[in-house]
């Protein structure tokens, strides 16, 4: 198996409506032109998913099909950057069928073990170790409350595990260190693939941002309802950057701040 290989040859699901040369690649880069269960381009609130299916019962990787399994494809593939968190949703479901193992074993084995990373896991909502920061979603009427029934009751392979700062800088150690890849497939997740806008590009899990021809960082970022993050590696200031936040923004002022500084 490798970037090349195409979905119907690597995954035993039925997707009736959907092309049949869509790669691997294709779904790492954002660019299969899949469904997605959560489109950004038409829908802006996560929580609103969650008012016809119960969040508690969304623990697998399978229990998202149903959402985008049988829609029609939104462009075809290759054809154009659209995000896309179903695309993520087949990667894990690849990753399960081809390694025995639920999604989120293999990344406790193979990521947050080897990074160092204890602080870290894919933690049920209602069962949430000790030092576990909640996530608050603020109303209009000056209210709070918190988000335990606006997001899956347990993230996946589309995003929703619990970090903490210090273990993130693990991460990218390890990462750029090729503690996680060899040297080639760590250069392919950092090569741009993908132009969104601008000096934006995707490469394959991951956000690329340019200056002329020079890389000015790489980063990754997740928002639902009650909880933001972003992280970033400037590759010529030999910094990393983590902001985490418990509300639904946050980190983004943060960011822009250093990055004027950096200037």
């Amino acid at each position: 198996m490798s970037a090349d290989s195409k979905l119907t040859d690597v995954l035993d699901v039925e997707f009736p409506l959907w092309d049949k040369g869509i790669t691997i690649q294709q779904l790492l880069t954002h660019t299969s032109g899949i469904p997605d269960y959560f489109d950004e381009e038409v829908m802006d609130d996560f929580s609103e998913l969650w008012k016809e299916r119960p969040v508690y019962a969304m623990r697998r990787l399978s229990d998202f099909l149903p959402m985008f399994q049988h829609l029609p494809m939104k462009s075809a593939p290759g054809e154009r950057f659209h995000y896309n968190n179903a695309g993520f949703i087949v990667l894990g479901l690849i990753v399960e069928q081809h390694s025995g193992l639920s999604f989120t074993d293999v990344v406790e084995e193979h990521i947050f073990k080897p990074c160092g990373m204890k602080d870290s896991g894919y933690f049920v909502t209602d069962q949430l170790p000790r030092n576990t920061a909640l996530g608050y979603i603020d109303h209009e009427d000056g209210s709070w409350n918190t988000n335990m029934f606006s997001i899956p009751v347990q993230g996946g392979s589309d995003g929703g595990a619990y970090v903490t700062a210090p273990n993130m800088i693990r991460f990218w150690d390890a990462l750029l260190g090729h503690r996680l890849l060899n040297v080639e497939m760590t250069q392919q997740l950092l090569t741009p693939h993908a132009h969104q806008e601008d000096e934006e590009y995707y490469g394959q899990g991951i956000w690329i941002d340019r200056k002329g021809e020079a890389i000015f960082k790489f980063h990754i970022m997740g928002f639902d309802p009650g909880v933001s993050f972003m992280s970033s590696v400037y590759p010529d200031y030999d910094l990393q950057l983590v902001v985490l936040s418990n509300q639904e923004s946050g980190p983004y002022p943060i960011i822009i701040a250093i990055e004027e500084a950096l200037a």
